[in-house]
């Protein structure tokens, strides 16, 4: 077996020429890029080196010589340590600069495209804005103590959070409670994560569903404690002993066995959208709805028109769509999702939306929905982008293309694509400040066919 490079811990100075995608300071050392988290660009620093490779060097910040004017200090006294963020040391007028340049970078390097005008950045709150996310739980003989949190920036370890800035602070302002009574329970070396989901408060809880992982049944006690908390907080507590599929509410529970209604509104469409606690939901809920109004007025929508929404999950899109065409078809891979988008149009009073399950990353091209003929396309695929289903459409059907995207090195290529090989015009393009403080860059483009 290849022995690991050899790690050399002696301090040195290195001048920070850039920002890395994952929100590093990029230094040169003896020819070979060193990528130096905390650091920004334009600043002299001290590092240390914490991994080595044949191709880059990675370092940790010590100290800093020459400040960057855009520094600022971080409001979070985990920055540094916990991996949930990366820029808060970044003022936030320039974070969304730093990804708007990472957007149109990645058009010119991997799509060979450029828009024709770039859209001003869309932003909203930027603390307290995340309503979804896993936190992950590890029990720590040495300090005693159950850990509740993010990951640390070495994936390895979880970070010893007392509060989180970003996560909505409903669940933000009790990561120490929620610590205090994983460790209080029996099965506490059995629960691996905790995941969190928000909708908007109804009833006799805040609208905050947690979910609890564990590996082995609980105990009357250990239940009895959760229920407790829920009660305390007004928490809906759910319970996951296997997959996806075994998860079920422990408190409170109706008659027929389901949970507490779990969704949230979209005033502006008049439209709610229920979920389930691990369904996928945007996180940011305030750039939610100002995404959903920037998408609709880019993908300007007609009464006449036929819509298509590829990848459209709960309906985020395809329902608010619906408001103002004549007819939209949502396709989703997931058919728990499709199931929950029908079950929402029909509590939505919209029979003009209708959904289909399909992978689209297989051949789509004998289904009936692809034959229908569609006036718009609005698409919001994974990381992975939506080159497969591109491929499949009849482009030549669509007078307008609105596409959103969670990964600026996928969409520049299917921009690529669309431009270069299918003959359509990259009207305009920008960024989304959908997670303020990390380096996740969301952006939405439009095409127009020439």
């Amino acid at each position: 077996m290849a022995r690991s490079p050899r790690i050399d811990r002696t301090p040195f100075e290195a001048e920070i020429l850039d920002l890395s995608h994952d929100g590093r300071g990029v230094a040169r050392r003896d020819g070979k890029a060193v990528f130096v988290a905390g650091a920004l660009p334009g600043e002299r620093v001290v590092v240390e080196q914490t991994a080595r490779s044949r191709h880059f060097d990675e370092a940790k910040t010590l100290e800093v010589l020459q400040a960057s004017p855009d520094r600022v200090d971080p409001r979070c006294p985990h920055f540094g340590t916990c991996g949930g963020c990366v820029l808060q040391h970044l003022a936030e007028d320039r974070q969304i600069e730093v990804k708007q340049h990472t957007l149109l970078e990645n058009f010119e390097r991997i799509g060979h495209v450029a828009p024709e005008s770039v859209l001003p950045p869309l932003t909203g709150g930027s603390w307290g804005y995340r309503r979804k996310g896993r936190f992950s739980v590890r029990r720590v003989e040495k300090k005693d103590k159950t850990l509740v949190g993010f990951r640390e920036q070495d994936p390895r370890f979880v970070a010893d959070l007392s509060a989180c800035h970003t996560v909505i602070p409903q669940i933000g302002s009790r990561i120490e409670a929620l610590a205090g009574l994983v460790d209080g329970l029996k099965a506490r070396a059995d629960i691996p994560q905790i995941e969190f989901i928000a909708g908007d408060a109804a009833g006799e809880f805040d609208g905050v569903a947690l979910v609890f992982r564990h590996l082995q049944p609980l105990g009357d006690d250990d239940r009895g404690a959760l229920v407790a908390f829920g009660r305390q907080h007004r928490f809906a507590i759910y319970l996951q002993p296997g997959g996806v599929d075994s998860v079920q509410p422990l408190w409170p529970v109706h008659a027929d066995g389901s949970g507490p209604s779990l969704a949230f509104r979209l005033p502006a469409w008049d439209v709610e959208l229920a979920f389930r606690p691990l369904d996928f939901i945007q996180v940011n809920a305030k750039l939610n709805e100002k995404m959903i109004a920037h998408a609709l007025g880019l993908l300007d929508p007609q009464p006449t028109d036929r819509g298509l929404d590829l990848f459209c999950g709960l309906g985020n899109f395809t329902l608010p769509l619906a408001r103002r065409v004549g007819e939209v078809v949502g396709v989703e891979g997931e058919a728990g999702l499709v199931a929950r988008a029908r079950e929402n149009a029909e509590r939505n009073g919209l029979a003009n939306a209708r959904f289909f399950a399909a992978d689209l990353t297989q051949d789509q091209r004998g289904t009936p929905w692809m034959r229908q003929g569609f006036d718009k396309l609005l698409l919001d695929p994974p990381r992975s982008g939506a080159i497969e289903v591109l491929k499949q459409l009849p482009l030549k059907q669509f007078g307008r293309i609105v596409y959103v995207s969670c990964h600026p090195g996928s969409l520049a290529r299917d921009a690529g694509y669309l431009v270069n090989e299918c003959g359509w015009r990259l009207k305009a393009a920008g960024v989304m400040d959908m997670f303020p403080h990390t380096a996740h860059v969301e952006s939405i483009a439009v095409f127009e066919a020439k």
